[in-house]
């Protein structure tokens, strides 16, 4: 079993920028690609970005490329989403997943966090 555990989430202006936090638990965690997806009000969760075991890998959604940059310190069990230049279509709850089956965008896996929300104001 994986435990996932975001934070970081919060109200931010267009433009600001937020670091998100997923904190991995029960099960080592370097042998874990991983990744973020998020779901605005009324709409289906799409994929954000994804990151693999070591790092050495990411993809992102075309909506986020360039502003949006996943991380991961596996010494800390932990993944990041370090988000710039926010938008109000950015706003949504942000959920981190794993182990990620393949290091490509849109797939996921087993375990899900409980979703920080993140609010963009125009």
């Amino acid at each position: 079993q994986v435990q996932l555990v975001e934070s970081g989430g919060g109200l931010m202006q267009t433009g600001g920028s937020l670091r998100l936090s997923c904190a991995a638990s029960g099960r080592t965690f370097s042998n874990l690609a991983s990744a973020w997806f998020r779901q605005a009000p009324g709409k289906e969760r799409e994929f954000v970005a994804v990151i693999s075991r070591s790092g050495g890998t990411t993809y992102y959604a075309d909506s986020v490329k360039g502003r949006f940059t996943i991380s991961r310190d596996n010494a800390k069990n932990t993944v990041y989403l370090q988000m710039n230049s926010l938008k109000p279509e950015d706003t949504a709850v942000y959920y981190c997943n794993a182990p990620v089956p393949s290091v490509v965008a849109g797939t996921f896996g087993d375990y899900w966090g409980q979703g920080t929300q993140v609010t963009v104001s125009s």
